[in-house]
């Protein structure tokens, strides 16, 4: 028996992936390719980055894409990714988790070191520099990502909230490609905050030709 997350692909599967706890992913998309992000075990936090695949400098722009959409920081049904260029990269077509993080950013090293005082731990920029590296990428093509499955309010002073994520097990998004673009995932392996529930645990990716 199919599972919820699997019962609604209808096409060539080009891809079916099990990402591990704490491991990247990198693909490039053709136009009109799908992706699905499914978070497992729920609570799992997934650094998401994409680029135009023609040119890796029109990058996703996390501040364009909420002022476009006009959807406020959280990210859901219906809102499309742009690039610094106003590419429309990615457009959500279903969510079953219903907000999704913009404005966090991802962590890194130096950030765990001077927020929780911890030596050297698995982190998200390191993922995508990796990811990165394999198509002539490093830190200056990085930008503010996107984090599926992750939870950050904002209160009425301004605080920002890094709070415990709201997914459940099997949750998932679907993005469709309107552009060829690559997309990168850091698997995040935070375990100093709530983000992932101090657990980072395995996510599945599968991209499908409609």
């Amino acid at each position: 028996m199919k599972k919820p997350y699997e019962a609604s692909i209808a096409g060539k599967i080009l891809e079916d992936t099990v990402v591990a706890a704490r491991a990247s992913w990198s693909r490039t998309l053709k136009k009109g390719e799908m992706m699905r992000i499914v978070d497992l075990e729920g609570k799992q936090a997934v650094d998401f980055l994409c680029y135009n695949a023609h040119d890796y400098a029109d990058r996703y722009a996390a501040a364009d894409t909420m002022k476009i959409n006009a959807s406020g920081i959280f990210l859901s049904t219906g809102t499309v990714l742009y690039s610094v260029g106003l590419t429309p990269l990615f457009t959500i077509v279903h969510d079953t988790c219903g907000k999704h993080d913009t404005i966090g950013g991802c962590c890194s090293a130096a950030l765990n070191t001077f927020r929780y005082g911890v030596g050297y731990k698995p982190n998200c920029r390191d993922n995508f520099l990796r990811e990165l590296g394999k198509v002539g990428m490093g830190p200056k093509d990085m930008a503010a990502n996107v984090n599926f499955f992750m939870y950050v309010p904002v209160g009425e002073n301004g605080d920002m909230d890094m709070g415990p994520s709201i997914s459940k097990p099997g949750d998932y998004v679907d993005l469709r490609a309107e552009h060829d673009v690559l997309a990168v995932i850091s698997n995040c392996p935070q375990i100093n905050n709530p983000v992932n529930d101090y657990n980072p645990t395995p996510i599945r990716v599968t991209v499908w030709s409609p």
